[in-house]
């Protein structure tokens, strides 16, 4: 099996690496192959693994994750710096298990005349207005839904529910679900402007479209991706037919990790 090693630059995280490529040459199963892989580890945390299913993205059907996190938290990494072996053996053993999640699929028109733009994100979207109010009509399955006044907009996916649309405001969606959700941002709300001012979740079968009224001076975000030299005409966000894949070599229950990471575990409880 053909493993790809994708790393930070943080000593604890470079260390890491350096033992798996060893144990991983060393293995009679596997094969260190950064350019055609069957299984990405990364080593880092839920930014690192996001950079590296971008990089990896134009193979994404044909690759499983494995995360090993270096630092405190990790809702994309099942396994700590001191498990390199553990996790070889795991890799050795390999029989082809995996989990997916659905990831988010962005398409992005301009005003400018020229090519429209397609993203696919692992947690969020946002859309920022650099200076001022932002002003945005939504439409929901090509329906108006509201004309949103406030600082900005966040999409996101399930697996990226826990992420920046938990700060502000968003609600926790377990991954099992095929949604996507919408989450206002210093919404404005008075006797003049009204939006709902609550998180959107949708289905698999509906689309967002966000037509801001201005196309220039706003800010598009796609997971670490940023866009802010070309005007928006519009951003329709929906499911995206491809999902990412995890090499599920044991289970975290979702809400024991989010108890784990929001809340805190303690024995007395």
């Amino acid at each position: 099996m053909k493993v790809a090693i994708y790393s930070n630059d943080g000593f604890t995280s470079k260390k890491v690496a350096t033992q798996l490529k060893e144990k991983i040459d060393a293995s009679e199963k596997l094969e260190y192959d950064g350019l055609n892989p069957q299984i990405v580890i990364s080593v880092g945390g839920d930014g690192t693994l996001l950079s590296a299913f971008h990089h990896y993205r134009d193979a994404i059907s044909k690759i499983r994750f494995v995360g090993i996190h270096t630092g405190h938290l990790g809702f994309y990494t099942d396994w700590r710096d001191y498990e390199v072996k553990e996790l070889v053996d795991s890799l050795e053993d390999d029989n082809g298990q995996s989990v997916s999640y659905p990831l988010l699929s962005i398409k992005v028109q301009y005003t400018d005349g020229g090519p429209d733009d397609s993203f696919v994100a692992l947690n969020e979207s946002t859309l920022k207005r650099i200076n001022g109010t932002m002003v945005t009509d939504i439409y929901i399955k090509d329906e108006f839904f509201e004309k949103f006044r406030g600082d900005g907009l966040c999409v996101s996916t399930p697996t990226g529910s826990t992420a920046y649309n938990k700060s502000v405001g968003g609600a926790i969606i377990n991954p099992q679900l095929n949604a996507i959700q919408v989450s206002e941002m210093a919404s404005i709300n008075n006797r003049v402007f009204r939006t709902l001012g609550s998180p959107v979740i949708v289905p698999p079968d509906e689309t967002i479209t966000i037509v801001p009224d201005s196309p220039k001076h706003n800010i598009l975000t796609c997971d670490q991706l940023l866009i802010s030299d070309r005007p928006i005409k519009s951003i329709s966000y929906s499911i995206c037919n491809d999902r990412i894949y995890f090499a599920q070599y044991r289970h975290t229950h979702f809400w024991k990790r989010v108890s784990n990471s929001f809340i805190g575990v303690h024995e007395d409880d």
